[in-house]
């Protein structure tokens, strides 16, 4: 299959193709997300929680996050590769916000980058530097605390203009997808109508261009929270679980391993002598 690109993502929403979108943080999950056939890729920093155990996103450093792009392009060749921009990676100057841009992409391996909030004057700082850029607006965890915690977003008619409007920027600094996260479904809609760039909504409804979920969320890998948004369509955590304190068992009543698990080619008797 060749390549997802950005053209083929823009003509997907002129046609009223939904686009598929799913988190990867590593080579073994990159190869499954490639098989499977989604368009699109987030090495997101969720992995903070997901694979680092930090209780947010905002410990992720860019060193860290480079360490999973790495693996993920290795492993998905046809999907469309977005990494996150780190919190305190883009917030200090557009020289600053380039630099980590560049970082990701040169040492990364991706092909586009996501960074969260209705910086308009950022994304068009990367984008003249020659760097595709994904917005990400409404619910942004790495300043969930300043939005009141992780609560829906845009309730109110001047917030929910403010999130058009911030969509509107966004794609006229030149974006090529924005990801709007946890807003009431007509205000996915709204923003999905207001722009021509592709929406992927996460609890943003029914009507945006595309979907994405966190892999761990979806397959029931992850047991701290479950947000109201996510189905489960597998609930491989559990069955992993059993999987090992089946092995546990075996292992304890010299179940495991059988001989059909061995090597043979030495005879014990000659053994005998060396011990």
């Amino acid at each position: 299959m060749a390549k997802v690109t950005i053209q083929q993502l823009k003509e997907m929403k002129k046609k009223g193709e939904k686009i598929s979108m799913v988190t990867a943080y590593d080579y073994s999950q990159a190869v499954l997300v490639e098989k499977a056939g989604i368009e699109v890729i987030l090495v997101g920093d969720s992995l903070s929680m997901t694979m680092l155990g930090f209780p947010g996103t905002v410990n992720l450093t860019t060193d860290e996050m480079i360490h999973h792009i790495r693996p993920v392009v290795k492993g998905a060749p046809t999907p469309m590769i977005v990494g996150d921009m780190v919190f305190g990676s883009y917030n200090e100057s557009l020289s600053q916000a380039i630099g980590s841009a560049n970082r990701l992409m040169k040492e990364g391996g991706c092909d586009a980058l996501k960074l969260e909030g209705g910086c308009p004057e950022i994304v068009e700082a990367i984008v003249k530097a020659g760097i595709p850029v994904q917005g990400h607006i409404g619910l942004t965890p790495q300043t969930a605390s300043m939005l009141g915690g992780f609560k829906v977003q845009g309730k109110s008619l001047d917030a929910a203009k403010k999130l058009i409007d911030d969509a509107k920027a966004i794609e006229q600094a030149g974006a090529f997808s924005i990801v709007v996260e946890c807003v009431p479904e007509e205000l996915g809609r709204a923003v999905s109508q207001a722009v021509s760039i592709p929406i992927i909504g996460i609890g943003a409804g029914r009507y945006c261009d595309g979907q994405v979920l966190v892999f761990h969320d979806m397959l029931g890998l992850f047991d701290k929270f479950l947000p109201k948004f996510v189905k489960q369509y597998a609930q491989i955590g559990p069955e992993i679980i059993q999987a090992l304190a089946d092995y546990k068992k075996e292992v304890k009543d010299g179940a495991f391993p059988e001989e059909k698990h061995t090597f043979g080619g030495l005879n014990a008797e000659d053994l005998k002598g060396l011990y």
